[in-house]
């Protein structure tokens, strides 16, 4: 897969292709359909399949504050979108003056020009030009005059909610783990690095792993069985997000307790991939560290069982 990151990257020979164009955060089940449609009538028209996306979110340039914590950072979002069969990603650098750029020139010059678009596929849903005011009907009328075809993706829905990205963001929010692995088809991870722990798994009950500071999307405040990838080896985990608020001050932390551990080498560069997998529990101020350590020991247990009863279901397809 080709990743060019700007427009003048793009070879002037580069086409004729099939795109479509979004931030694409999560990369969810309605975005995966849509891009293997892409990828698939590219494939049919002997054209390239290319999916435009927008770095930064355009929501940290048109915001003040910037925007809501990304479900994908760019690094997970080119990864996904590596599994999905496209030919190439363009990573195109939102600015002020591309949100400027009124909807027909965006589509005259950067889906034709540049692109060489015979075909353009778009969510139900799509906006795009100066303040949003490009819809897919007024897409199918620029496709009319400049050339291109348009088709448009009807929402896509999991038991009663629409596949959205705000959706799968709230579900995670929510600490509802299963509910966003359906709406994203795979489990709902963060990609991080060991962070400086204060040791009080280890201590206590089993060995463990803090992340280095991630800002980006987190799951609600709780207890999750999880799993930590590591070097390429996958252990089950246990693992708190939140303030552990019964150590005294708050003191946020994404800290995993690895039940089936072995001596390793980490350093602070080692990449963890944490894979979100069922919420155990909220977080809960206890009594003591005693009761901590007894309830951290249920968690355990139930996690175990977790893992028994996946490892069995995986064992018998």
């Amino acid at each position: 897969m080709l990743v060019f990151e700007s427009w003048e990257e793009i070879p002037a020979d580069f086409g004729p292709t099939v795109i479509t164009v979004g931030n694409f955060d999560g990369i969810h089940r309605a975005h995966q359909s849509l891009i293997s449609a892409v990828a698939a009538r590219a494939r049919e028209l002997n054209a390239r399949s290319v999916v435009v996306t927008f770095d930064p979110h355009p929501t940290r340039i048109l915001r003040p504050h910037g925007g809501p914590p990304l479900i994908t950072p760019r690094q997970e979002k080119l990864n996904v979108l590596s599994l999905c069969g496209v030919d190439a990603v363009l990573l195109a650098p939102f600015t002020r003056d591309l949100s400027l750029m009124p909807p027909f020139e965006f589509a005259e010059e950067l889906l034709v020009t540049r692109l060489h678009a015979i075909e353009v596929h778009e969510g139900f849903n799509f906006h795009f030009g100066h303040n949003g005011e490009g819809t897919v009907e007024r897409l199918h009328e620029f496709g009319r005059k400049l050339g291109f075809a348009v088709v448009a993706h009807p929402p896509m829905q999991w038991g009663g909610l629409v596949i959205s990205s705000s959706n799968v963001r709230a579900e995670i929010l929510g600490g509802r783990i299963e509910a966003a692995r359906h709406l994203l088809g795979r489990p709902f991870s963060i990609v991080s690095s060991p962070g400086r722990g204060r040791g009080y798994g280890t201590r206590y009950t089993v060995p463990t792993v803090n992340l280095a500071r991630y800002e980006e999307l987190i799951p609600g405040f709780g207890v999750y069985v999880t799993d930590m990838e590591i070097n390429g080896e996958v252990f089950e985990s246990v693992t708190n997000v939140g303030n552990r608020p019964t150590f005294g001050p708050d003191s946020f932390a994404i800290e995993s307790y690895i039940l089936n551990f072995h001596p390793l080498d980490l350093s602070s560069d080692t990449p963890l991939r944490l894979s979100f997998l069922h919420r155990l529990r909220g977080e809960v101020r206890f009594p003591s560290v005693e009761a901590l350590k007894e309830q951290i020991g249920r968690d355990v247990l139930r996690a175990q069982r977790y893992f028994r009863m996946r490892n069995t279901l995986r064992k018998h397809g």
